[in-house]
């Protein structure tokens, strides 16, 4: 069986780059192949034999935090000798990166290529397009950089600092597509219109395969489809993820509204909410809270505003048999079938969402066919099996 190590920059349940870095390594194991991981560290690292290779972390604040920070992008001495020392020492056959950019940096794909080591790379976000990494500018969808990196820069895109935009700037100069192809067997995009961006970035055909995200059946069982007459949010409270809009509508309608999640616009959304309106902020849940909130409610709203990679909450909620009402916007489209398994209504269009809240609430889904076919199209050994091509074992 093939030795694979698998890259991402955090190896703990942080966000949907984490959860699916976890989960593709029980998944290799389960089909009898040698896992090593390579990840920063971090207080709540998950524990493995391979946490002695892994590089101290480091800290991005507002501006230029310190020295290191800045430098890590590039591919430092630490992050360079602790890979390389994994590398002597598990003796891998494929590397599989993950979301490596900023703390780990593409440094560890060529030192992988250039040993023969096969290199493959599944993108979460847009950062080998965009030197921000989510295609926006000033909360507006922005594409410019796909022309001319340096509008980064003329705009101000980071942190609206020269000083950070400017090193996102030279990032992305270093680590830029020709020299990304050179040392990537295959770029691996979780979705359709991922796959488009990157070809529309200029990125060969030939390189970027199109693979659907997984999910572990065992974290779905004994579910039922009882639901309670709410609907919910689940994610970060943040401006690209359209809460703010989703607020807005919600304090029109008599709907009970639970949003699972915190972030940096957590005080602002609630001081958005009218007085008499029934919505809940109930904080960051467990993965067993959330399941138990998703499963119950009539539908879960995914209101973003910037171009979703895929969205792993909208698999989770179907795998719990839970419709998406999602807005139409970067591959959420992809995994909604209207009226089947939800709907979609206008990014950014509090109106249009108010309207389909309320359509939300008065059609029927059949809850356990939603369920049984996420699970199916979603199944980890159909994922494998692809995955295995892929690699060309």
């Amino acid at each position: 069986m093939a030795r694979i190590l698998v890259a991402n920059k955090f190896y703990y349940p942080r966000g949907g780059d984490c959860i699916y870095t976890i989960d593709l390594v029980g998944l290799l194991q389960s089909h009898g192949h040698d896992v090593a991981v390579f990840a920063m560290q971090h207080p709540e690292t998950l524990q493995t034999p391979w946490n002695k290779y892994f590089p101290e972390e480091v800290k991005f604040g507002m501006g230029v935090s310190s020295f290191k920070a800045v430098m890590r992008p590039f591919g430092t001495a630490d992050v360079i000798q602790k890979f390389n020392a994994l590398l002597d020492d598990f003796k891998p056959d494929i590397v599989h990166l993950n979301n490596i950019h900023s703390q780990l940096s593409p440094v560890i794909a060529e030192l992988a290529h250039s040993r023969g080591i096969k290199v493959f790379w599944t993108l979460h976000d847009y950062k080998l397009l965009c030197p921000r990494y989510d295609c926006l500018q000033n909360g507006t969808i922005c594409e410019q950089c796909l022309d001319n990196l340096h509008n980064v820069v003329k705009y101000k895109c980071l942190k609206h600092s020269y000083i950070a935009s400017s090193i996102a700037y030279l990032e992305a100069r270093k680590w830029n597509r020709d020299r990304l192809e050179k040392c990537t067997d295959q770029f691996i995009a979780p979705s359709q219109f991922m796959l488009g961006k990157m070809k529309s970035g200029g990125f060969s055909s030939s390189k970027i395969t199109q693979l659907y995200h997984f999910v572990d059946k065992k974290k779905y069982v004994n579910v039922d489809y009882n639901k309670e007459d709410y609907y919910c949010y689940v994610g970060r409270l943040s401006s690209e993820k359209g809460v703010t809009t989703l607020i807005e509508a919600a304090n029109q309608l008599p709907y009970k509204l639970k949003i699972v999640g915190d972030g940096p616009l957590k005080d602002e959304l609630a001081a958005k909410v009218n007085k008499d309106a029934p919505i809940d902020f109930l904080g960051f849940k467990s993965w067993e809270e959330v399941k138990t909130i998703v499963s119950k409610a009539r539908f879960i709203v995914v209101p973003s505003e910037w171009y979703e990679v895929l969205g792993l909450v909208i698999i989770e909620a179907e795998c719990v048999g839970t419709p998406i009402l999602g807005a139409r916007i970067g591959a959420i489209p992809e995994l909604i079938e209207e009226n089947v398994n939800g709907m979609y209504f206008e990014s950014r269009n509090v109106s249009d969402l108010s309207g389909k809240i309320t359509e939300m609430f008065n059609a029927s889904f059949d809850y356990q066919t939603i369920a049984e076919r996420a699970q199916r199209k979603l199944s980890a050994e159909t994922y494998y099996e692809h995955l295995i091509k892929v690699y060309g074992l």
